[in-house]
């Protein structure tokens, strides 16, 4: 099968060589044929050598790459694929772990696609038009990979594909819908032996936050016997393992009402007795300066504060404050776990926010741990940009 196919400038096919997924915009000197935005397409340099195939977009990301040899990206191309992945997921996943990120994006050789496997039910995110055309081979292979393991697909497309929003575009059609399969919302999974209901219909991203599993992990540490604060808890992940670890008191704060009822139910699907749990449907900010008891540990664990890099100052601004604000609700010789998921504030950006939180609210910190995304999440050498979730846990005097 033959695709259309764009030559690169003079120099601009080293990114390419070095394995980097992206072609932008710029790079592209000309093209054979008239691919159109998910088209596959391949990408050679300007002496006509092959580099690369992936899916063309006319925007500033022009190509994203998913193999760096020719490929025919056909059923058994992502059966093969998926099977690979996956057979690094069952070393890297815990036990007592039947929720996981089968496929992320990039680190996977996989641009502009996310699978995240819930028990039994695949949910797929398409970022890239390319990859939502590939829905049903996906699908067909996600099938031949897992067998009877696997009872549902769903599609959860629709908010992430490019310009969905815009009625003349291709995303402004997609509805999100099961592919194959039907499995009733919420449904349980287990993360570390502890007990989760996943809504991916009406839930944030996919339904849960896979890539906070180690870090919840890490919780439980300090958690026994303590009071803990998780700030923005969504459906409560961080509450479940400090009080499953024995903590005092845990007190879970969000200013979404649904993600209040999200985490009460969750501890509920965990403990048959009561438990040291109160939830509370408010702004963290505005919680943090209304109470002025402390915390023996304080999680602060925001939504991204910005998507691209006009925004990038005002963010920084505002995890300044947050933080500032977290640590003077840290007891003395307490635990702060702060946390940023905006990719374009980088680790040592983040780093130096925090400093200057700590200068700020007059406190003493010493760095115990530098926290990461977990092993299903991986990121590759050639796409350092794949690492967006960076934290630190702090002692604070």
């Amino acid at each position: 099968m033959s695709f259309p196919k764009l030559f690169l400038h003079p120099g601009r096919e080293e990114a390419v060589r070095r394995f980097h997924p992206w072609v932008f915009s710029g790079a592209v000197a000309r093209r054979e044929g008239n691919p159109e935005d998910g088209d596959v397409v391949e990408v050679y340099d300007r002496k006509g050598t092959y580099l690369a195939t992936g899916h063309f977009h006319d925007g500033s990301i022009m190509v994203r790459i998913f193999s760096f040899t020719p490929v025919t990206p056909d059923v058994a191309y992502w059966t093969e694929k998926l099977r690979n992945i996956r057979q690094v997921r069952q070393s890297v996943v815990p036990p007592q772990t039947n929720c996981y990120r089968l496929v992320h994006g990039e680190g996977d050789g996989c641009t502009g696609l996310i699978i995240d496997y819930y028990n039994g039910v695949a949910v797929i995110q398409a970022h890239s038009i390319g990859m939502h055309r590939e829905r049903a081979m996906i699908t067909d292979a996600l099938k031949a990979v897992y067998g009877d393991e696997l009872r549902a697909v769903y599609d959860k497309s629709a908010e992430t594909l490019p310009n969905a929003a815009r009625p003349d575009e291709y995303g402004a059609g997609v509805q999100n819908a099961f592919r194959y399969g039907r499995v009733d919302v919420p449904h349980p999974v287990q993360e570390n032996g502890h007990t989760f209901l996943i809504d991916w219909v009406s839930g944030q991203k996919t339904g849960f936050f896979l890539d906070q599993r180690d870090n919840r992990q890490l919780l439980s540490r300090y958690a026994p016997g303590k009071k803990v604060l998780n700030a923005f808890c969504y459906s409560g992940g961080f509450s479940v393992y400090a009080l499953q670890a024995g903590a005092s008191q845990v007190h879970s704060v969000d200013v979404s009402q649904k993600a209040i009822d999200l985490t009460n139910r969750n501890v509920e699907a965990n403990f048959a007795d009561p438990v040291p749990h109160e939830a509370f449907a408010d702004d963290v900010m505005k919680y943090l300066k209304a109470h002025d008891h402390r915390y023996d540990v304080v999680i602060l664990d925001p939504p991204a504060y910005a998507k691209s890099l006009s925004a990038r100052h005002r963010a920084v601004q505002g995890y300044k404050r947050l933080n500032a604000e977290g640590l003077r609700r840290v007891a003395p010789g307490g635990i702060l776990f702060t946390f940023s998921c905006s990719q374009v504030v980088d680790r040592e950006l983040f780093y130096n926010t925090v400093v200057a939180a700590a200068i700020e609210a007059g406190r003493q910190v010493r760095v115990l741990h530098h926290l990461s995304q977990p092993a299903d999440h991986p990121v590759s050498l050639f796409h350092p940009e794949g690492s967006y979730l960076k934290g630190l846990v702090l002692w604070v005097e």
